[in-house]
């Protein structure tokens, strides 16, 4: 191997593995969301309102400082003109140069600046609250989505074992009808119920290949196909969260959640917005200062004493002109408004009326945070009896099976008969399986509104 070689595979290698620590192999919830909070479209434009809010916060702050500007032209006047230096009409083509600086200041503005700027601040939390907000909304979906991929592979695990036994049981039947025990229909009814596994397994390979797909565009990823989440035996346990009552997780939610603090914080925004509109009925004060200068590049005609022309001489320099001719201008500007249409009148209503509907959206955070916390912990609750039913009818099913599958053996009952017996036993497989994940969920679901992290230990 050659230098070259080696270090072309050491950078692939490298290549590999800073991929892989990236995108892991097997992926667990917390990777999910963690990826999730980073690439999510909608995450990132959560993102982008909070850098917009900060932008305003830096205009809001530039407002307190001056203006300066710069001017300057050159001009050519061609024709019978005024020499601006030296006030006499002439016949020529002349050239002028003006330069000149402004400066302005608010001194006073019936401190519109102060509350624009405090709006800013408000602004930005605000941001910040809708970003966690939305983290903490994907992290719910990721979850759901994590739990369906599990809820699938295991379904497809028991489709294919379903098959194998089907399958398994098909040959035996075979066996029976060879040997003149079963009709010969029993093998039709065998085949059938094989066919029929097999059309259950596609199903279920696709729908855990949509629910993968499902994940993978919620964290925002390519190459779905290879993508897989970690394996593992997630038991359906009593949370600790479960045994509070429902008033003592939405006292905690009610301390905790961002949806709240947002409905708050933009309550607040509603009032600044009220102070600035009303504002405008003082009066503002600006202080300005203003230089300019000019310069002409006509000669200059030259008189005796006695007044006559007698000839002329080039213009001054540059910077003689500039000095002679500059000129200073300073002073204060008063505006008091008296009339304007009602516009301001107007605007503090407008204002008044969206603090009122800040207000309602409050309280309806509140109904609708109670609303959805009662919600949860009784669908949390009802999903786990469920979920013991589910067993409860899996556990009966199987013992009939067994029963059914010694009945079977010494021929007290036909292929179809035994064949409904697994079916049943799948079916109860099946819904063991729905209501487990479906516990699972629901209780995280209450343990996210009581402030604990979305984490899945088996």
């Amino acid at each position: 191997m050659t230098i070259k070689q080696f270090c072309v595979g050491s950078l692939l290698i490298c290549t590999a593995a800073v991929c892989n620590a990236q995108q892991p192999l097997k992926w667990t919830l917390e990777d999910c969301v963690s990826y999730a909070w980073t690439h999510n479209i909608s995450v990132k434009q959560s993102e982008l309102d909070v850098q917009s809010a900060q932008i305003e916060k830096s205009a809001g702050f530039g407002a307190f400082l001056p203006s300066v500007n710069a001017n300057s032209s050159h001009s050519w006047n061609v024709g019978l003109n005024q020499n601006i230096t030296t006030n006499l009409l002439e016949n020529q083509t002349t050239q002028f140069t003006s330069l000149g600086a402004n400066v302005g200041v608010d001194i006073y503005k019936g401190l519109q600046n102060q509350l624009r700027f405090r709006k800013s601040k408000l602004a930005i939390l605000a941001a910040q609250y809708q970003l966690a907000k939305m983290k903490d909304d994907i992290g719910l979906n990721v979850a759901n989505a994590f739990l369906q991929i599990l809820f699938n592979k295991e379904s497809l695990k028991v489709q294919k074992d379903q098959l194998s036994i089907s399958e398994k049981q098909l040959q035996r039947t075979q066996e029976f009808v060879d040997a003149g025990v079963l009709p010969r229909g029993d093998v039709l009814d065998s085949k059938a119920t094989v066919a029929s596994d097999k059309q259950k397994v596609v199903v279920a390979e696709n729908a855990l290949l949509i629910s993968k797909l499902s994940l993978a565009q919620l964290l925002q990823l390519d190459n779905f196909q290879e993508f897989d989440i970690v394996d593992a035996d997630y038991q359906a346990i009593q949370s600790e969260v479960m045994f509070q009552s429902p008033s003592a997780i939405i006292a905690k939610a009610k301390e905790n959640r961002v949806e709240l603090k947002l409905a708050k914080t933009n309550m607040e925004v509603a009032d600044k917005d009220i102070s600035i509109a009303r504002s405008a009925y003082q009066p503002t004060i600006q202080g300005f200062y203003g230089f300019n200068s000019r310069i002409s590049y006509a000669d200059i005609p030259l008189f005796d004493a006695s007044g006559n022309l007698i000839g002329t001489r080039g213009p001054l320099p540059f910077s003689q002109q500039f000095n002679n001719n500059k000129g200073h201008q300073f002073g204060l500007q008063l505006s008091v408004p008296i009339f304007n249409g009602f516009t301001v009148k107007y605007n503090v209503k407008r204002a008044k009326v969206a603090l009122e509907r800040s207000k309602i959206a409050y309280a309806q955070s509140e109904l609708d945070l109670e609303r959805t916390i009662y919600s949860a912990y009784t669908d949390a609750q009802g999903a786990y009896k469920a979920y013991e039913s589910a067993l409860t009818a899996r556990d009966a099913r199987s013992t009939a099976l067994d029963y059914a599958k010694e009945r079977f053996d010494v021929g007290l009952m036909n292929t179809f008969e035994y064949n409904q017996a697994q079916t049943l036993y799948v079916n109860a497989q099946s819904e063991v399986l729905r209501t487990k994940y479906d516990y699972i969920f629901r209780t995280k679901i209450v343990e996210f509104y009581f402030g604990l992290p979305i984490q899945l230990k088996p």
